[in-house]
């Protein structure tokens, strides 16, 4: 028998889980992650030309749940597959775009830069995450910067992605701009990785910052969630949406650390606008602001309208 807790499946890249995760805490249920792998070849095929079929899958999994919430490409085909084998036994959840037909779908959650239009749509203002201001007081002593009276900097860096390289001459461009800004005027920095980012980066900012600032070397969530306990400012840099929207729920100044694109970032630009008009993150150019906004809290918001429809379908 289905029970009434969730499958969450994803690709095991830390902003999907954050999503999933997020999502199925706000809805009250119990949850079990499923890591998805597919087979070498349909790797590669967008999911409008894969097969419905868990023929596709490198290991088949068991679902028990009745509650699906997938994120990412390649757990787009597995939910659907899912659902047409249940049908109206189970609910099925999508976060950002399948890059499908929307129907396939009870629910699809995503941000407003994705653009997508359908009754099944809920549309938030950024990406949904797992963090909440609770869990974040409760690790501010995790870290213990040597900071005095100093105000603290948390800086998170990202990756290279399709859309930015994470060159060492933009990083170096970076680095030197934050430390002639920040540091000079006598603010701590507290470094914090994520997992894309490459060991050449990192070590990049150690060399840069380790004398009298803390660089974290190793990808730790209560690091990442005490530096936003403790900061006075946030720096993002511009590589993900995820990473910002999980700095303003702290309602703290928030700037994004811009470096040049290989592609279009018309997206990212909706997405940087929108954030702009709501208070929350200015670009970092050369002048030290504090500034203040309600934190932004979309999961739970997101999750009412949710459970109003899983109420509609008669699953819960």
């Amino acid at each position: 028998m289905l029970k009434l807790k969730a499958l969450l499946l994803t690709q095991g890249m830390h902003g999907m889980i954050s999503q999933v995760e997020g999502l199925a805490k706000a809805l009250g249920l119990s949850f079990k992650h499923q890591t998805i792998q597919l087979k070498r070849f349909w790797n590669i095929v967008p999911p409008k030309f894969t097969p419905i079929s868990d023929a596709i899958l490198y290991k088949k999994f068991i679902c028990d749940c009745k509650i699906i919430i997938s994120c990412g490409r390649k757990s787009v085909i597995p939910s659907i597959v899912l659902k047409k084998r249940f049908k109206n036994e189970i609910f099925n959840i999508h976060i950002q775009d399948p890059k499908v037909n929307l129907k396939n779908f009870d629910t699809v959650v995503c941000p407003d830069h994705d653009n997508l239009i359908g009754e099944n749509v809920i549309k938030t203002k950024g990406a949904i995450h797992y963090l909440t201001n609770q869990e974040i007081d409760k690790n501010i002593h995790y870290l213990k910067p040597n900071h005095g009276k100093k105000k603290i900097v948390t800086f998170i860096l990202g990756g290279p992605n399709k859309y930015y390289s994470f060159s060492i001459k933009q990083m170096e461009k970076m680095f030197s701009k934050i430390k002639n800004m920040f540091v000079s005027s006598k603010y701590k920095l507290i470094i914090i990785p994520s997992y894309r980012t490459p060991n050449n980066i990192l070590k990049l900012a150690f060399n840069y910052f380790n004398e009298d600032h803390l660089v974290i070397k190793e990808r730790d969530k209560k690091a990442y969630l005490s530096s936003l306990a403790l900061a006075d400012l946030i720096i993002v840099t511009c590589d993900s949406t995820s990473m910002i929207s999980e700095a303003a729920i702290t309602g703290k100044p928030v700037y994004v650390a811009r470096m040049s694109n290989k592609l279009s970032i018309h997206r990212f630009e909706k997405f940087y606008k929108l954030f702009q008009d709501l208070g929350i993150i200015r670009y970092l150019d050369d002048k030290i602001e504090y500034w203040s906004y309600k934190g932004l809290d979309e999961v739970n918001r997101a999750a009412y309208l949710v459970k109003e429809k899983m109420k509609q379908n008669g699953i819960i």
